[in-house]
């Protein structure tokens, strides 16, 4: 993204002169204060909304010789699943709306379920699920058309500590398997740096990238980390860079 802005039709600015580049297999998240524009900026990534000013460009191909894609996947905060439909209807949705979901779309739905621990709830209705196997759900039928990007709005800020701490834990897991590309949306420090290889702090509205973290700490991930110094460290800094952003006068 080159110059990135964002007026709305009311006259407010969410976001001004952003300049971002995500790199294939990174999982980068935006951390910011609320109203600063960081869902508005995924929705540009994603092509669900247009700049107002600047250029967006997504280019994704994981595999020599593959035709460029923009095979994108969306994460909402609120699982947005459809109460009538069953898990595995829920997740097919994807290839219903493609116009095809015959058995290899079914095995591929039964394939995603076992990834996110859902196993043997695929005839379940949504409202007997809590609220962290919704989620679950959510990110299924994110990933059953094989992204090349996952994005992701704040999809845990709902959830009780522990279940969010556990599906922190699953997404890791299935990221380190695939190494989709991630966009990632949280209001927590302590999330973005137990979760990226980087780090984009934006300031108040409008929108501006404030800094930028890379986040060296050992691969693959697990709990212990938490009780790192290094993982500490990296908090403090995040906290830091976060409290001036917030402290910035917007304009």
């Amino acid at each position: 993204m080159r110059g990135i802005g964002k007026r709305f039709r009311s006259g407010i600015d969410a976001l001004e002169r952003i300049d971002l580049d995500v790199g294939e297999g990174e999982f980068l998240s935006l951390i910011g204060p609320s109203g600063c524009g960081k869902t508005t900026l995924l929705r540009i990534i994603a092509g669900l909304s247009e700049p107002s000013e600047g250029e967006r460009h997504l280019s994704l191909a994981r595999e020599a010789g593959r035709k460029p894609t923009t095979r994108v996947g969306y994460v909402f905060q609120d699982p947005t699943l459809m109460p009538w439909c069953t898990v595995t209807e829920n997740v097919l949705l994807p290839f219903r709306i493609a116009g095809r979901a015959g058995s290899a779309e079914r095995e591929r739905v039964a394939a995603e379920l076992h990834a996110v621990g859902l196993a043997g709830f695929e005839r379940v209705y949504p409202r007997q699920l809590s609220g962290g196997m919704r989620m679950r759900v959510s990110i299924a039928r994110a990933l059953v058309t094989d992204p090349d990007l996952l994005l992701l709005d704040e999809p845990f800020a709902a959830l009780d500590e522990i279940t969010r701490t556990a599906l922190n834990d699953d997404l890791l897991r299935l990221w380190e398997n695939r190494r989709t590309t991630i966009v990632f949306v949280t209001h927590s420090v302590f999330e973005s740096v137990y979760l990226s290889t980087r780090i984009v702090v934006m300031n108040a509205r409008p929108g501006r990238i404030a800094a930028e973290l890379r986040v060296q700490l050992p691969q693959p991930r697990d709990r212990t980390l938490r009780a790192s110094p290094a993982y500490a460290a990296i908090c403090a800094t995040v906290s830091e860079k976060l409290a001036r952003a917030m402290a910035a006068r917007p304009h």
